[in-house]
């Protein structure tokens, strides 16, 4: 990628939000926890501290349109999820919690979280983001972003865009990282290629009744697997940690890398002209890479559940913030104005090009029972072990597990 305008327009912005983020942070988080503070007209809202400067403007216009101050607290990502779990049940906590939708599953069965009444506006969003912020049918997530994985490909090296697997590793070395324990993660998108979905769905959402990961399909990609691995291509590779998958990239060694946008920011300034690509796929069908999708949710206790609701749909759900939430983080907005927006710059089209292709990753908590045994199984596969058999055994376990 050719750093254009809106790139630098965007770094800029990031740079401020996050500067000005940790200084509100500093002076929020001297008073993160105490009562809900929905009593008396107010509310409370954690959330990322890098976010902070891009909410303000949102929780001002709220105040003076309203009357009920917005209280923003700046927390720690690693620990903002377990402290709203341990202090929503003592009435303790914030009324309003930024988050992922992965921890859905565990906030519903801890009963921390309420539903969102997101009415005639949820087709406004991006309909993967919808379907990530949605749980046993039920709405809980107000989305503000959506992330996922691509192919960086570098474009110096090879100017056209590969028109599937083969062809991609034809034209250069490919790397995605694994490790000892594998990355089911990075592989996910090679694997849906090949019809075998970790869980079957329903209009509901994922249905942890209905384990695909071993079907037909799972045995086929396991044997491709097999065969780009130790005793087959070598492309797959339990040697290639993230960090020697990130070197080989910037060094110019590898032509095509199997990451996320947060990585992107590495290569463009090492000088490499980066454009994105939709995973190449090693059958006739799409390789559909997990979408992570980031928001907004109510707790359960907040004593002003119908305030917390308008202040979510109705300002953070406008293209201004989430525009300002883009800037921020430079990650594909969720709601479809704003993304479409984003999407002047070629970097963020590109992942949104995937990104229409991707699946939210399961957020129920059945998928606890998978992550355990999912990647030994694919590193000891790519490490030379029988596919059909191991994959067997994964799919036994993952299902003994869940039972």
């Amino acid at each position: 990628m050719r750093v254009n305008k809106k790139g630098l327009l965007v770094a800029g912005a990031f740079a401020i939000a996050a500067t000005l983020g940790l200084a509100g942070c500093a002076a929020g988080d001297s008073d993160a926890g105490g009562e809900t503070s929905a009593e008396g007209g107010s509310l409370t809202v954690w959330v990322d501290s890098e976010r902070l400067d891009a909410l303000k403007g949102a929780a001002e216009s709220y105040e003076e349109k309203t009357g009920i101050s917005v209280k923003l607290v700046g927390k720690d990502t690693s620990t903002i999820k377990d402290d709203f779990i341990q202090q929503v049940p003592t009435g303790k906590g914030p009324d309003v919690v930024m988050g992922a939708h992965d921890w859905l599953g565990e906030l519903s069965t801890n009963g921390v979280v309420a539903p969102l009444e997101l009415g005639d506006s949820a087709a406004d969003y991006l309909p993967v983001a919808i379907q990530a912020a949605t749980y046993e049918g039920t709405v809980y997530l107000l989305p503000y972003a959506v992330e996922n994985i691509a192919v960086l490909r570098n474009a110096d090296l090879v100017p056209e865009a590969p028109t599937s697997f083969d062809d991609m590793v034809a034209k250069g070395t490919f790397v995605v990282q694994q490790g000892a324990e594998g990355d089911p993660y990075h592989l996910y998108p090679f694997q849906t290629a090949f019809g075998a979905p970790v869980f079957g769905s329903t209009d509901a959402g994922y249905d942890p009744t209905d384990l695909q990961i071993g079907n037909a399909g799972g045995e086929q990609f396991a044997a491709w697997l097999g065969s780009q691995g130790k005793n087959g291509t070598g492309v797959f590779n339990t040697d290639i940690d993230g960090d020697i998958a990130k070197q080989q990239f910037l060094d110019g060694t590898a032509a095509f890398w199997l990451t996320g946008p947060w990585n992107v920011g590495a290569a463009v300034d090492a000088g490499i002209n980066v454009a994105i690509d939709t995973v190449p796929s090693p059958t006739d069908q799409p390789a559909s890479p997990f979408a992570g999708v980031k928001g907004f949710y109510v707790s359960s206790e907040s004593k002003n559940k119908v305030a917390a609701n308008d202040f979510l749909v109705n300002y953070l759900g406008t293209e201004d913030v989430q525009l300002s939430l883009f800037e921020a983080g430079n990650v594909l907005p969720a709601l479809a104005s704003a993304a479409e927006t984003a999407s002047a710059d070629p970097i963020i089209a590109g992942f949104a090009a995937v990104g229409a292709e991707a699946v939210p990753m399961p957020a129920i908590p059945a998928m606890g029972a998978v992550w355990q045994y999912w990647g030994i199984a694919e590193a000891e596969i790519i490490n030379g072990a029988d596919p059909a058999t191991t994959w067997q055994k994964l799919a036994a376990d993952v299902a003994a597990a869940i039972q």
